[in-house]
């Protein structure tokens, strides 16, 4: 596992350090505007199931990830005019789940009809996502059903501390290849996820967006 602290001078040589990880199916420990995430590409079953194991995760619980711009977004889902609206309205502070593509069966499209996407407020994960040129996971750096810790160290404590690390799986966090190090993070809400791939707009967590927001946007274009 390697360690990287990040500044100002360092993004792109660490933005590379993942895009090579990532490429090679391994795992990342990275900060975003909302919350320390683990990453991996969206669309291996190899690399997705590390994520699993790692948070000790239903498999069967969708995931959700990050891409650079709307245009990488259409690659993988279909994106309506609803879905450009908040985008353009709200940025990272939404994420959105969308019908995905056909033939779209691999990673965090298997077995389910959406894909979950978040244009994030970060210019790493964005160089990211422009050099590894797929969208990559974006769950939460946490032992699933425990809170988010906001620094690398209490991260790390947390998924080595876990009882299903330690008995279930206990090299599970030898799965992270890479952490990259941005400090202790401000207190922030998630982003509000917005379900857009049905008939109806369903807003299934209301975060950063209040859901008032939401449907003023939305409502004004019926």
């Amino acid at each position: 596992m390697e360690r990287f602290t990040l500044d100002a001078d360092n993004a792109s040589e660490i933005a590379s350090k993942a895009t090579d990880v990532l490429k090679n199916g391994g795992v990342i420990l990275y900060p975003t505007d909302t919350l320390y995430g683990l990453g991996a590409d969206a669309l291996s079953d190899k690399a997705v199931a590390k994520i699993v194991a790692i948070k000790g995760r239903d498999e069967g619980k969708p995931m959700h990830a990050i891409v650079a711009d709307l245009d990488m977004a259409a690659e993988y889902a279909e994106i309506s005019n609803d879905a450009r609206l908040l985008i353009k309205e709200f940025g990272g502070s939404v994420t959105l789940i969308l019908k995905k593509k056909k033939g779209m069966d691999s990673g965090i499209a298997k077995n389910i009809e959406t894909f979950g996407i978040r244009i994030p407020n970060h210019p790493l994960c964005i160089e990211m996502c422009r050099a590894f040129g797929k969208p990559i996971t974006a769950t939460s750096a946490n032992v699933a059903g425990m809170r988010s810790e906001r620094s690398v160290d209490a991260i790390l404590a947390q998924l080595r501390e876990s009882s299903y690390a330690s008995v279930l799986q206990k090299t599970s966090i030898e799965n992270i290849n890479l952490v990259i190090d941005a400090g202790t993070l401000e207190e922030r809400q998630p982003s509000t996820v917005v379900d857009l791939a049905h008939e109806e707009p369903i807003i299934i967590r209301e975060g950063a967006v209040p859901a008032a927001d939401i449907w003023e946007i939305l409502s004004a274009e019926m």
